[in-house]
């Protein structure tokens, strides 16, 4: 994620538009805020690019850290209303992060009608994943409105700084270890196996045909070699803008029990039905649609920045019946999550990183031009937080589009499934039809109930 920046179109940082009903006190915010570098030191660290890439890039602590550069405020324009909101969002984080500094810019959003505020969190994606980013805003929130301060001394302003190299010598010799320590693992890993063949050759015929399903699946999920499916989204280009959609936790749950599947399986099928009944009003009908979604691999006790497996999946959108699509994408979803690619993220991730940056950028923006939309689905709390005295009356996360047309991105948060959309403007040339398709393709399903299921 960090090599490919160098295309622009291929940036990863992600955005949360949080919705407070007033504006928060902030010197409890800035409190929060500093507590939360304490508790995570990701938050003040830069990342530092060895010379020629004779390493590994690697996170070292910023001393010279600011958080007023960091944390920022200003005004939404009048009347302060949602689109204003929204404009402004898309317009204060359009520009990449400062990678001089620590990747995240929190902005503090007054003057939105009935008085309320919002927090724009902006985070790079080295620095966590989804998931791992509702983990981090626990340091930010409260759950009460006037919970007592955190009295802990905060050492933000006198970090522990990380080891300086004095000179290219430095930068050599720790390339030649990293380098020699990466091919020692990777002989201990092939004698391991060679190993276990020659002590068990009953078991070759059956790693063969392990090996046979590991390669058809980099095909399917990483070395895609057919374009993306939609005419109406074949111009890219790095504009942005955000919107927003919601729908009822709790119908939601009940109509995707009616229907033998989950929240996410109801989530699909209503966003590719909206895109399919939006391509129709473009008149460019679709079938079908290639979607990019995050799997998660953490376990409940897996506190890693970073744990995913990127997956792609062709998606239909049609038929109009809602159940016969539901069960269309309660299939292709299960199957993707049995595609034994997605298992080997890690190594294939570790190939992939020692190739020449520009082949490496080529080969992800080609990959990139095959998916049509990506989707990503976050649970939030179910009860009401704060920040800085002010309770959260909503979320929705932005999630980054890395070179396709639309991501949309889903928070679950006290009773409400927050839906963030952000598209590219060239290609969805038309958002207003769109969440119109949205809100009919949703309807349709949430109106589904056990009398309608044969």
């Amino acid at each position: 994620m960090w090599t490919v920046e160098k295309d622009p179109s291929l940036r990863s940082d992600f955005v949360n538009i949080t919705i407070l009903d007033r504006p928060p006190d902030p010197e409890r915010l800035r409190a929060k805020v500093e507590h939360a570098i304490d508790d995570i030191p990701r938050l003040g660290e830069r990342v530092v690019t060895p010379p020629l890439r004779l390493a590994p890039p690697e996170w070292q602590t910023d001393p010279t850290i600011d958080l007023d550069y960091h944390l920022r405020r200003m005004a939404v324009p009048a009347p302060g209303g949602q689109r204003e909101l929204l404009d402004l969002a898309a317009l204060v984080t359009s520009p990449p992060l400062d990678r001089s500094r620590p990747l995240w810019e929190f902005t503090l959003v007054e003057g939105l009608a009935d008085g309320r505020a919002a927090l724009l969190q902006r985070i790079h994606h080295t620095i966590t994943d989804g998931v791992g980013g509702l983990r981090l805003s626990l340091s930010l929130v409260d759950l009460e409105r006037d919970s007592p301060p955190d009295d802990r001394s905060v050492h933000i302003l006198r970090p522990t700084p990380s080891p300086v190299r004095t000179s290219p010598f430095d930068v050599i010799g720790d390339a030649l270890r990293d380098t020699v320590r990466h091919d020692r693992d990777l002989v201990r890993s092939g004698l391991g196996e060679l190993m276990h063949l020659v002590a068990h050759p009953e078991t070759i015929p059956a790693r063969a045909g392990e090996a046979v399903r590991l390669a058809a699946s980099v095909r399917r999920q990483v070395v895609v070699t057919d374009p993306s499916r939609s005419p109406a989204f074949a111009e890219r280009s790095l504009g942005r803008r955000f919107e927003m959609f919601t729908i009822p936790l709790d119908r939601a749950q009940r109509a995707a029990k009616a229907l033998g599947g989950t929240i996410n399986d109801l989530y699909v099928t209503g966003v590719a039905g909206a895109l399919g009944s939006y391509h129709d009003r473009l008149g460019c009908p679709v079938d079908e649609l290639r979607m990019a979604m995050p799997v998660s691999t953490r376990d409940r006790a897996d506190t890693s920045a970073n744990r995913f497996a990127p997956s792609r999946t062709l998606v239909p959108v049609v038929p109009a019946d809602p159940a016969d699509r539901f069960r269309m994408v309660h299939g292709r979803l299960r199957a993707v999550r049995d595609e034994p690619a997605l298992d080997a993220t890690e190594s294939l991730s570790a190939a992939l990183a020692v190739l020449p940056t520009a082949l490496l950028v080529t080969l992800t923006h080609n990959q990139a031009h095959t998916i049509d939309f990506a989707t990503s689905n976050l649970r939030g709390s179910p009860v009401d937080l704060y920040v800085g005295g002010a309770r959260i009356v909503a979320s929705y996360p932005m999630g980054p589009r890395a070179g396709c047309a639309l991501n949309m991105t889903l928070l679950s948060y006290c009773g409400d499934l927050n839906m963030g959309l952000n598209l590219d403007p060239t290609a969805v040339t038309d958002p207003a039809a769109l969440l119109e398709c949205l809100e009919e393709s949703f309807a349709a399903l949430l109106d589904v109930d056990d009398d309608t299921i044969i």
